[in-house]
């Protein structure tokens, strides 16, 4: 793979060297380059192996660690060193610093803590562009009512984005209760995303595959819950740390929201590159995008991120007009996705995505052309608008009167 980077690590405890190979031996963004149980020899290690990353346990004897820090920021300043202690005393991170250290963490280190700092380590190697390797976009589509499509959406989305080949991508239904997504792609999963709750603290890259279910299309599966019962088992804490191992993992990752707009769903609203809000051109539908956005409004960065998806087009001529609809909610829609019930029925009930059951069908092309925009993040699509400022006055325009 290209942007790999290398890595030697040195820790004479035998047990915690061991656990640090077994992390980074699951990531694919590493190569384990050497490993050491010594710190006298390490310095010549790495001058040697020239790896990017220099990882140094300062557990066994802190002084003589901080003295091989130095020593090897002096010698060899390409390879950047990256400290683990189970202290967290702020005058030992404050010396790692001054010898070098360009990372600390503490032990036992936690996957997505590592994730992250070799992430930095890559950003600061690579820099932002071409040349650095790709992160994940996170998709959060949410509805503004129940029926609107928002899970077909997500799901053929994330079919549409498995198309490619150079792409890699989760599909997590986050309906805890009532979550339909497995049923979509026609799957039976063995594991679900309480399982994945209920192992945060030993996931690695390998059980983390192994827990979702891939689907003919490419597109990897975090279903809901089996049992109601299960719910619980999945806290805000452990479902931002699901997220960031997925995030390290995929290029793409679809979040398909729950109607209940609950704490978990704000987090994936918060993590999200694009917020998907689906409506439909009926007044119910409207209503709920303009409290949304005023909800969203009240947590900074949040409303900016919303792209407004209008499904269903040409449903039936009783239905609120285009140019009326986008009055009321005071912008214009990202994207619109023509009805096809007929096609939409068939690709559900047979458990079949759109773009392997109707590839042709204007619906597809629809859905395959916003995963074509949404993967483009400085291409602003046709039709995208920041718009005006919205307000419920407006919907007093589409009330009948009396």
């Amino acid at each position: 793979m290209s942007n790999v980077l290398r890595v030697a690590i040195v820790d004479p405890d035998d047990r915690r060297r061991d656990s640090l190979k077994q992390i980074l031996l699951g990531i694919e963004l590493v190569w384990l380059e050497a490993e050491c149980a010594r710190y006298e020899f390490f310095c010549d290690v790495v001058t040697q192996a020239t790896p990017e990353i220099g990882i140094v346990g300062l557990d066994a004897d802190p002084e003589r660690a901080l003295r091989l820090v130095e020593q090897v920021a002096q010698s060899v300043p390409q390879c950047d060193i990256l400290v683990t202690s189970s202290s967290s005393d702020g005058n030992l991170i404050l010396q790692a610093m001054r010898a070098g250290a360009k990372e600390f963490l503490i032990w036992p280190i936690r996957l997505e803590d590592l994730l992250a700092a070799i992430g930095r380590i890559s950003e600061r190697r690579f820099g932002r562009g071409d040349n650095k390797p790709r992160g994940c976009q996170v998709i959060a589509v949410a509805g503004t009512s129940g029926g609107v499509g928002s899970s077909s959406l997500a799901v053929n989305l994330a079919c549409a984005f498995a198309a490619r080949e150079k792409n890699s991508v989760v599909l997590v239904d986050l309906d805890l209760a009532l979550g339909d997504a497995d049923v979509l792609l026609d799957t039976l999963p063995d594991y679900t995303i309480a399982d994945l709750a209920q192992n945060i603290n030993r996931l690695d890259y390998t059980l983390l595959k192994r827990s979702l279910t891939r689907h003919g299309s490419g597109v990897y599966l975090l279903p809901r819950p089996m049992q109601l019962e299960e719910i619980p088992l999945v806290t805000p804490e452990e479902f931002q740390r699901i997220v960031g191992l997925l995030k390290a993992t995929f290029t793409h990752l679809v979040i398909d929201l729950s109607k209940a707009y609950s704490p978990l769903d704000l987090i994936a609203l918060e993590m999200a590159n694009h917020i998907l809000l689906v409506t439909q051109l009926e007044l119910a539908s409207l209503r709920n995008v303009v409290r949304l956005l005023a909800s969203f409004k009240q947590t900074e960065g949040l409303a900016e991120k919303v792209k407004i998806i209008v499904n269903r087009v040409g449903l039936d001529s009783g239905h609120i007009s285009l140019k009326k609809a986008q009055e009321t909610i005071g912008q214009e829609f990202y994207w619109q996705i023509p009805n096809d019930y007929r096609t939409m029925i068939e690709a559900r009930n047979n458990g079949i995505p759109l773009i392997e059951l109707a590839p042709r069908a204007a619906v597809t092309q629809a859905i395959v052309a916003l995963a074509e925009s949404l993967g483009t993040p400085h291409r602003l699509a046709s039709g995208q608008s920041s718009g005006k400022k919205s307000g419920f006055s407006r919907f007093l325009r589409l009330l009948p009167s009396k």
